[in-house]
């Protein structure tokens, strides 16, 4: 939900208030912020200008020089721009201004004409394409009246204030409007809302004579109101409302069209107007749909209706599908004169229905779904008409059609202070409940008991839990303080999550935070890591009815997750990461699929840093296997998976089975992801770490006798690896070898090229007595003599 801050000061002084204490003071009260954004930040230095005089320009026919006023002096400037007029205030970029994209102007010559700044457009002032008014789409934006010339164009056009989005929780519809967030601020900082002004009815009805309406499923309509406007004048809306629907991510129409979604997103609640000359004898019925019948919607595509479907007809045909879209034969066009505005309530789960059938969502059916007032159409119909009439768009016709079968109902929630302050965990007095109650427009009398009065926009709050919850965030959830835990309450972890405790130590313990990603990703990020078209990673669980491309399978690797994040962190100056996450991948068992899939746990670990490499991410892996109690593990060199580099890869094995794998990412994949720095990753097989996890710990006592070190340098070929030396070594000293380790490798001038000096050292240590000499020597020579022969090896 995008809420422009300019806007929400129609209802709530908030001038007073930085806008970042306002944001947090939100999140504070539960509605969460997605971020902000000000298109003050991206632009400089565009002001207000008079085009004074065009003339052609000499040397390119698509041009045109413009003479432009802009208070201190007169500019030319050359465009291609086709909407210009002599007259017009527009949007000037003076010389050292900065457009959208971060685009600097400068002074220079077009076609041999100087030209000293440019005009510009909506999408040059920071707009998005897909909200721009068509009228605009290839030219400039032209000013609707007089402004100051020279006047920066944010303040003359009142947008140097924050859009603001917040995403508001499905058990919030009163929150998908402006006035709903502005009941929000006021809650939280005690201030008073003033509501917009409405039409007051003139004169007596005349209605009768224009529409009539017939609810046939009241079960799917509890409410319907409708008013007539007649000699409508349909044309472009002033500057002020387009604007504003640009800023909350709606394309302006057309006067009627704007006004109905201005007074949508106000109140939250849909509306919708119908070319009341097109309606069969001005009747409106509201009925299920005939099954299989064909409907073309104003989005110009013919849909299949069923008959559990809500739609609003006349005598003869289907005029619109409720609650989701109207149709193209009422759709309001230039030549349009005369228009019913229906404000309906529809039955939130038949919508819901019907717009996941169809295959659609659309701002209104969006709205609906989740529940709107059946009190608020008369207020919503009254203010569409007020700026029906505000801005000369048509003539209101007294009278008002207003089918309430069920009449309005009331919720009143009895309630105990004693359990609010039980189940919050405060010592909130009455007067003080009722007051943070009253903050929220929740009036409390007496009758048996205590008894909230719950406002009929606030569909959500039906049982005194709710009223727990109101009470609790508007209190403030950082005022209330902080209590242990009961200690008889029994339960505790199992034996699957305290391992997993015990692998997020370790990790934690080695600087690497956790990351939780999405479980929905794109087909394309199997792409990205070189993965070949016949991996079994290929089979990938589809969804559906994706979010996006981007979201359309379940995951089968957690590689694609790690490597985005350390991209973003990359990308955004953060040069030291390390990330890891235990999270599921899921493998179809046949593919299309027909069975759930097999869902498991991976654990995958990243590094990125100027001070990080193999040995880093080695050193990690080795600690979380080591606090697993898992022994006797190895690293054996890989040189064929496409994920990481050649030569820069290892399998990681215990007894015959592959725990995982880790290595340097392959360059070719960090191109994938704009990445330049060198990037290292682990994916292990978590459900198998998580079998051989040893709870029980072996020791043994501080050795009595001591040890004989005995170092070795040997010349060995770059084919042998330093597992092979390890293993010749321990099976030839037998159990007289308490350690191996190797100190150090070296190439260079002084080696034989082909070959590498590798050095161990061997501790020896006997546990019921003194080692002399002359054994450690007879098994050194021994361990000397099995590395000659079965590798080659020389010593040095």
């Amino acid at each position: 939900m995008r809420v422009p801050l300019q806007w929400i000061k129609e209802y709530v002084d908030i001038s007073n208030i930085e806008e970042k204490k306002l944001i947090d003071k939100l999140v504070l009260t539960g509605s969460n912020n997605e971020g902000s954004h000000n298109i003050k930040d991206d632009l400089e230095n565009i002001v207000v200008g008079k085009i004074v005089k065009i003339t052609s320009h000499p040397n390119a026919e698509k041009l045109c020089i413009c003479q432009v006023d802009i208070g201190e002096e007169v500019l030319q400037i050359v465009t291609g721009a086709t909407n210009v007029f002599e007259g017009a205030f527009v949007p000037v970029a003076v010389h050292g201004a900065v457009i959208a994209g971060n685009i600097k102007i400068k002074k220079g010559k077009l076609r041999g004409e100087a030209s000293n700044g440019m005009l510009c457009s909506l999408e040059e002032m920071g707009f998005e394409d897909s909200n721009i008014p068509k009228e605009f789409d290839d030219g400039i934006l032209i000013l609707d009246k007089e402004y100051t010339l020279g006047m920066d164009i944010l303040k003359a056009l009142e947008l140097d204030q924050s859009v603001v989005e917040f995403e508001i929780t499905p058990n919030r519809p009163d929150c998908l409007s402006m006035i709903g967030m502005a009941r929000e601020v006021a809650a939280s900082f005690d201030l008073k809302v003033e509501l917009p002004k409405l039409y007051a009815e003139k004169g007596n009805s005349e209605i009768e004579r224009y529409a009539r309406v017939r609810i046939d499923d009241v079960d799917l309509c509890s409410r319907y109101v409708a008013k007539v406007v007649t000699d409508i004048r349909v044309e472009p809306s002033p500057m002020w409302l387009q604007l504003r629907l640009m800023q909350a991510g709606m394309r302006p129409i057309n006067n009627i069209v704007d006004i109905t979604n201005y007074v949508m997103l106000e109140y939250g609640q849909p509306i919708h107007a119908f070319d009341l000359d097109a309606l069969s004898n001005g009747t409106v019925v509201v009925r299920r749909a005939i099954d299989g019948e064909i409907f073309e919607t104003l989005d110009g595509k013919e849909r299949a209706l069923k008959s559990d479907m809500l739609v609003i007809a006349d005598e003869h045909k289907t005029i619109g599908i409720a609650g989701v879209m109207g149709g193209a034969n009422t759709e309001i066009k230039e030549n349009t004169k005369n228009v019913l505005i229906e404000v309906a309530s529809f039955d939130k789960s038949s919508i819901r229905k019907t717009s996941k059938e169809l295959g659609f969502r659309t701002e209104a059916s969006s709205r609906f779904e989740k529940g709107v007032s059946n009190i608020l159409p008369m207020e919503v119909v009254n203010r569409v008409c007020y700026l029906i009439e505000a801005l000369d768009a048509g003539t209101i016709k007294p009278g008002v059609i207003d089918v309430f079968p069920e009449g309005e109902k009331q919720v009143k929630i009895p309630f105990k202070v004693e359990s609010i302050n039980r189940v919050i965990g405060s010592e909130l007095k009455e007067n003080e409940i009722i007051e943070i109650l009253k903050k929220l427009e929740i009036e409390t009398i007496r009758e048996e008991s205590l008894t909230a009065v719950v406002p009929h926009y606030r569909l959500d709050l039906t049982k005194e839990i709710d009223l727990v919850e109101e009470v609790a965030r508007i209190f403030g959830y950082d005022r209330i303080g902080m209590t242990l835990p009961r200690l008889d309450v029994w339960g505790a972890k199992t034996n699957a999550q305290l391992i997993k405790d015990r692998v997020k130590f370790e990790l934690l313990a080695n600087g690497v935070d956790e990351i939780l990603s999405y479980s929905f990703v794109s087909k394309k990020d199997l792409d990205k890591i070189n993965v070949s078209e016949s991996s079994l990673l290929r089979q990938q669980v589809a969804l559906i009815n994706p979010l996006g491309e981007e979201f359309s399978v379940m995951r089968t690797t957690l590689v694609p997750n790690i490597i985005e994040v350390l991209a973003r962190n990359n990308n955004r100056k953060n040069k030291n990461v390390r990330i890891f996450e235990i999270g599921s991948v899921f493998i179809p068992k046949e593919v299309p699929v027909v069975q759930l899939p097999i869902e498991k746990e991976a654990l995958a670990i990243g590094v990125l840093g100027e001070h990080e490499d193999f040995f880093t991410l080695k050193a990690i892996v080795e600690s979380v296997l080591n606090g697993l109690g898992i022994v006797d593990y190895y690293f054996e060199k890989e040189t064929n998976h496409p994920t990481y580099h050649k030569g820069r890869c290892a399998n990681i094995i215990w007894n015959g089975h592959i725990l995982g794998i880790m290595g340097e990412i392959h360059p070719h994949v960090l191109e994938n992801y704009d990445l330049s720095e060198r990037v290292y990753v682990a994916d292990m097989d978590y459900n198998i770490l998580l079998q051989l996890a040893r709870e029980d710990k072996k020791y043994k006592s501080i050795p009595k006798y001591p040890a004989i070190e005995r170092d070795i340098a040997v010349l060995v070929s770059d084919e042998i690896t330093s597992m092979q030396i390890e293993t010749i070594v321990k099976e030839t000293a037998g159990q007289l070898l308490e350690s191996v380790k190797m100190f150090d490798m070296y190439k260079g001038k002084q080696i034989t090229e082909g070959y590498k000096s590798v050095a161990y050292e061997l501790i020896f240590r006997a546990d019921d007595r003194t080692l002399i000499d002359e054994e450690v020597n007879k098994i050194f020579n021994k361990v000397l003599k099995a590395l000659e022969e079965k590798i080659g090896a020389q010593l040095r």
